[in-house]
């Protein structure tokens, strides 16, 4: 049977979690079922394994996009004009990120649209607009910013035409219309996730007696909304970050693993799986924090971002800050990615698998207090010339954007008191 150790703690996360099974539970699933006003968070069941939530996608396609009776602006303009003649087309010149955006006085604007972003541009090609001559038409390559591969984009009611900027406002110019943009949902790459050797909680258990139900009261007893973490040796569960199992239930079987348990299948909602190496990550933590540096190295820049997210879902804020001019050593060794980075900063600051940033945003948030150091301190970083040679000015493609550097690291870091040296 399930176990909550703890007796009366009422939040999920905070329970210890054990069965008598022969072996481990190893993930917990927390939320909600149905399709209640208020929404809890409940804990649904746990389970040996889940098929379908870590599976390696193959990368996403870039886009194609067309500015329609475009006025080109700023870069834009300049790269119309860094093109190759039109014999020689076609010319791909570098873009970078643009946004779309209302015009001030457009309903859509008063209506509160932000707009959209596309990313990682490429000017493909560029002829006079049928709308007018002295307009263009412009052919676009790249990346629409949207969460994952899924998402559709919503076109705003009574747009009237588009403003072009770029990341920090500079105009890149107007156009009439655009093609490519904006799109419906796409269904999931993996229809379906698997809750294998399942012990359900009550909630679930009303799920499952609702799967033969196909009114529209039926389907909605069988939504099923969670948050999935990882139970560690002890029965600590920890949340997976963006580890979610979202969906309607079709299925219950007894489960191949062990008796007492069940195999839970659902139809989920859009949204892209994990990285397959998420599981040998969270592995690593399964029987206590790391003691060893640099575990992380040997990982891809995908796999390094993750590790840092699981490093976050294990990090213990109460743990005071050390204090004002305590000295950190950065092993920068393996720092060719900004990934790798934050991998080592968060080491320095805290030890092996700690936490200290995974963007220029939370490494701001950690470096204000609260997550290990008490700004003013010192950070000593060895074999910094390794950052210098790959953190360098240049657009990042895979996170589709300008490149963080060095120097932008040094940049936060000394405006936060820190007292970097570099060796």
């Amino acid at each position: 049977m399930t176990t909550d150790r703890s007796g009366e703690a009422e939040d999920p996360w905070q329970r210890r979690w054990t069965w008598d099974q022969r072996f481990p539970p190893r993930w917990v699933l927390v939320g909600y079922t149905g399709t209640p006003q208020f929404p809890g968070e409940d804990a649904l069941a746990l389970c040996a394994d889940i098929d379908g939530l870590f599976v390696d996608l193959p990368p996403r396609h870039r886009e194609r996009f067309t500015l329609l009776g475009c006025e080109p602006d700023g870069t834009l303009a300049s790269a119309l004009n860094d093109m190759a003649p039109a014999t020689a087309r076609p010319g791909r010149v570098p873009l970078g990120d643009l946004w779309l955006s209302a015009k001030p006085d457009d309903p859509a604007a008063r209506r509160g649209w932000i707009g959209e972003q596309l990313l990682d541009l490429v000017v493909l090609d560029h002829r006079p607009s049928q709308a007018s001559p002295a307009l263009f038409d412009i052919d676009l390559e790249g990346l629409g910013d949207v969460y994952d591969r899924t998402d559709g984009v919503d076109r705003p009611g009574g747009i009237t035409g588009f403003v072009l900027s770029d990341p920090n406002d500079a105009p890149l110019g107007v156009c009439a219309d655009l093609t490519g943009v904006f799109r419906e949902p796409t269904e999931p790459p993996i229809p379906h996730v698997t809750l294998v050797g399942c012990r359900p909680e009550p909630p679930l258990l009303t799920a499952i007696a609702a799967a033969h139900q196909t009114t529209k009261a039926g389907l909605r007893r069988r939504r099923v909304s969670a948050e999935v973490g990882a139970v560690a040796a002890d029965g600590s569960a920890v949340p997976l970050v963006d580890g979610i199992v979202s969906g309607t239930l079709l299925s219950s079987v007894p489960s191949r693993l062990d008796t007492g348990l069940i195999d839970v299948t659902i139809a989920i909602d859009a949204r892209e799986p994990r990285p397959a190496g998420t599981r040998g990550i969270l592995d690593v933590w399964f029987t206590g924090r790391p003691t060893e540096r640099n575990l992380w190295a040997h990982y891809d820049r995908t796999l390094r971002d993750v590790w840092a997210g699981v490093a976050l879902g294990h990090h213990r804020r109460e743990a005071p800050d050390r204090q004002p001019g305590t000295v950190f050593h950065l092993d920068g060794r393996f720092v060719t990615d900004i990934e790798g980075f934050y991998c080592a900063i968060g080491e320095a600051i805290n030890g092996p698998g700690g936490y200290f940033g995974r963007s220029l945003g939370a490494l701001d948030d950690c470096l204000s207090g609260k997550w290990g150091a008490e700004t003013p301190f010192r950070l000593v970083w060895h074999n910094s010339p390794v950052a210098r040679h790959h953190l360098v000015t240049g657009q990042d493609h895979f996170r589709h954007g300008p490149s963080t550097t060095l120097d932008t690291l040094l940049e936060l870091l000394t405006a936060h008191h820190v007292d970097v040296e570099l060796r």
